[in-house]
């Protein structure tokens, strides 16, 4: 089952717009809310004075280093994440900090912008090898633009299998114009993945 936490604040991820088929889902308001800061990757998190936010947490039963590897192989994404139309490495080599990759997903359409396909180009600014990743970078669409996503990801070895926490935000003009639309949207969005993520890792462990 997802934990999903409070936080003060709000704020968007990237990941807001990953909509299994295209439909948005109701996430309470109370996921919305901001947090202490202390979620970061090699001493780096998401934007605390960002206005949109999410976060949530997912119990995954299969081994650390799997989750981490299925996760931080970008191009392999499209396979078991239906809203992930591509996903392209900008650079050779394993992930690592610094590394590049571009990908693309549906946006659904909202009262002030229009359904559309964003791209994504996201830079990775911290990586530790089965511990945690953060990335950053735009989201373009027609007629829509988010100036700056920035999304982590911890992975942490529990009793009974990795515990994932993933939170995101976003930053610009236009998304900042209906924040709590724009929170639904994110919260819907990182809920799919990490169910999506719970679910091709669990089944591999049994291939």
């Amino acid at each position: 089952m997802t934990r999903r936490e409070n936080m003060p604040g709000i704020r968007l991820g990237l990941a807001a717009l990953v909509l299994t088929g295209g439909v948005a889902l109701s996430v309470p308001a109370a996921q919305a809310a901001s947090h202490d800061g202390t979620s970061q990757c090699r001493g780096e998190g998401t934007e605390a004075a960002a206005l949109i936010r999410y976060r949530s947490d997912i119990l995954i039963k299969a081994p650390l280093p799997a989750v981490f590897a299925l996760q931080t192989d970008v191009e392999r994404w499209p396979t078991w994440q239906e809203p992930v139309l591509s996903a392209q490495r900008l650079d050779p080599g394993t992930l690592r900090r610094g590394s590049r990759f571009r990908w693309t997903t549906p946006a659904p359409p909202t009262p002030t912008t229009p359904a559309t396909t964003l791209t994504i180009t996201s830079t990775v600014r911290q990586l530790r090898h089965d511990a945690c990743v953060l990335w950053s970078g735009p989201a373009i669409g027609d007629g829509v633009r988010i100036d700056r996503g920035v999304h982590l990801w911890r992975f942490t070895k529990v009793p009974g299998g990795v515990r994932v926490h993933t939170e995101e935000t976003w930053t610009g003009d236009q998304v900042e114009a209906d924040v709590p639309k724009a929170t639904e949207i994110l919260g819907t969005g990182l809920e799919h993945w990490l169910q999506d993520l719970k679910t091709k890792a669990e089944a591999q462990r049994h291939v």
